[in-house]
Order: C-alpha cells, then sequence, then structure tokens
C-alpha cells in the first residue's frame, strides 16, 4: 500500500479503530477512577458507529483492527504524529498502553508511512499531544502530563516547525486534545484553565480575542475541545447550546454524537480519531 493522502475529492483522511474489545480495564486518568468494567461495550460500539458514520460523510476513513491485551487501541489519535508521510510513533507513559506501540508500528509501516522512533525516555504521545495549526505553520504541543517536554525538539527536528509547548495542569486535561482545538477558518477553541499562566500567555499571544473560543468548565467536561474539525464540519461529543451557537455563529456545521462510554475512560470524539492527512484549512465567514 503507498502512502495515504487526500482523496481526489480532498476529504481529510482519518485513522479509527473499532471498539471490538474496548474496556475499562486499569486507572491511567481520573476519568477512569470508579469505571473499571463498567463501560458497556454493546452501548459504545453503538455510539462509535454513529460517530464513524458522520465522520464517513465528511473525511476517507482507514480502520486499523484491536488487539487483544490493548483496550485503548480505539483511541487512535495517541497511536502517533502524522505530517508529510511520516509518524512520529507514539513512545507511551504508561506501560498498560505500551503494548499497542508494535500494533501501531506494523500498520504505518504496511500503509507506506516512513515511521520515526521516540525515545522511551522521552515519553510522546502522538496527537493526543501534539497538534498542527490548520495551515501546518507551527504545532502545538503539550507536556507535562503524559508527554515529557524534551519530546518536542525530536519534533522540532523532524519537520523543521516552530513547536509551541503548552504545560498541562489539570488532570482532568491530560492530553492536549482534550482541551486545545485549532480550527480550520484560523480560530481555536480551548480551555484556558488547563494551562498554566505562562502557556495561557502563548496562546493568547499567537491568537487574537476574535480568534479565540475559551470554553466554559461544563462544556470542556464534556470533551467540547476534543472536537474533529473537517472543513466547515466540527464533530465532537453533547455541547451547550450556547457554545453550538457560537460555532455556528463563524460558519461551522455543528454535529454532536453521544459518546459517554468513551468519557468513562477519558476519551471523546478527537481521541477515537488520527489525522492522516493535512487539514483542510477553509475560510469560513
Amino acid at each position: 500500500m503507498g502512502t495515504i493522502t487526500n482523496p481526489a475529492n480532498n476529504q481529510p483522511t482519518f485513522l479509527m479503530c473499532p471498539p471490538k474489545l474496548y474496556d475499562v480495564n486499569y486507572v491511567i486518568n481520573p476519568w477512569m477512577e470508579g469505571n473499571v468494567h463498567r463501560s458497556s461495550r454493546e452501548q459504545a460500539a453503538m455510539q462509535w458507529e454513529h460517530l464513524y458514520c458522520a465522520l464517513s460523510a465528511i473525511a476517507h476513513i482507514h480502520l486499523v483492527e484491536p488487539q487483544p491485551g490493548s483496550p485503548d487501541m480505539v483511541f487512535t489519535a495517541n497511536a502517533g504524529l502524522v505530517h508529510d508521510g511520516i509518524v512520529a510513533l507514539s513512545s507511551f507513559h504508561h506501560p498498560e498502553r505500551q503494548g499497542e506501540e508494535p500494533h501501531f508500528r506494523r500498520w504505518f509501516h504496511e500503509s507506506g508511512f516512513a515511521v520515526c522512533e521516540l525515545p522511551r525516555a522521552t515519553p510522546f504521545e502522538g496527537e493526543g499531544d501534539a497538534l498542527f495549526e490548520a495551515d501546518g505553520s507551527r504545532l502545538w504541543a503539550g507536556h507535562g502530563l503524559r508527554t515529557r517536554e524534551s519530546s518536542h525538539r525530536h519534533l522540532t527536528d523532524l519537520w523543521n516547525i516552530e513547536v509551541v509547548s503548552l504545560r498541562l495542569v489539570d488532570p482532568r486535561f491530560y492530553h492536549l486534545d482534550t482541551c486545545f482545538c485549532p480550527l480550520s477558518n484560523g480560530d481555536v477553541m480551548y480551555y484556558p484553565a488547563a494551562f498554566d499562566a505562562d502557556s495561557q500567555l502563548r496562546i493568547e499571544t499567537r491568537y487574537s480575542p476574535a480568534k479565540r473560543i475559551a470554553v466554559s468548565e461544563a462544556d470542556a467536561l464534556r470533551f467540547a475541545c476534543n472536537a474533529v474539525n473537517a472543513g466547515r464540519s466540527i464533530v465532537l461529543n453533547r455541547i451547550s447550546p450556547e457554545l453550538r451557537a457560537q460555532l455556528e455563529s463563524r460558519g461551522f456545521c455543528v454535529i454532536e454524537v453521544e459518546l459517554t462510554e468513551f468519557l468513562k475512560a477519558g476519551g471523546a470524539a478527537k481521541c477515537l480519531v488520527l489525522r492522516l492527512s493535512e487539514m483542510d484549512v477553509t475560510h469560513v465567514v
């Protein structure tokens, strides 16, 4: 198989993993506490299917098969970070997820990607903690909870790109993609309290007030920032009418999908999706 690129219709390309083996088997983030073996696989399968159908209408989807012993493989955003046909493969912080690495490594090799391995000494958790600006001009990278800041220099060297480091300080928002979402029109949706003061300043320096959507704690806890943005479409878990109206006022089509079973493990729409192609920049008015 050759390297995956945008299809002819310019739809983005994503990687997903069916939740056939999904369960909350351990506790590696606050969301999992009290939810071990309390998720419904049947309900999770139905919710995932709704997400898959919503995304299939606006994107091309590739699937990777889940593997025994890796119940969190469904959260493909953590597999690595893809750009220009290269994947920076994740080096997971928690041993519970390190077993996923060879399965994703094999899938990327067989799919034609150049695979870059990051050292175990510098944990890095893929697109969960690293998100490109819509136009690819810079990379926002989280650290402090699951990804080591020292891993960011490897990303800088790999793509010769500006990497803006953001320190995460709230364990509930343990990955960058749970509290920060660059949008295709150049805006950003984020939860300020998830970051330390210096990181908030970095965000405010690079996005003018008109370009920033600061979500409430209630919407942040619904994983509103854990959204999949493809062109004018934003697919995400249930959010408040106020935030929905704000996004629609900026020209976005908001598609809400119930993802409560995955919230039990600390994930929602974006966690379940890894972008394989470059972001489709759109001028939303």
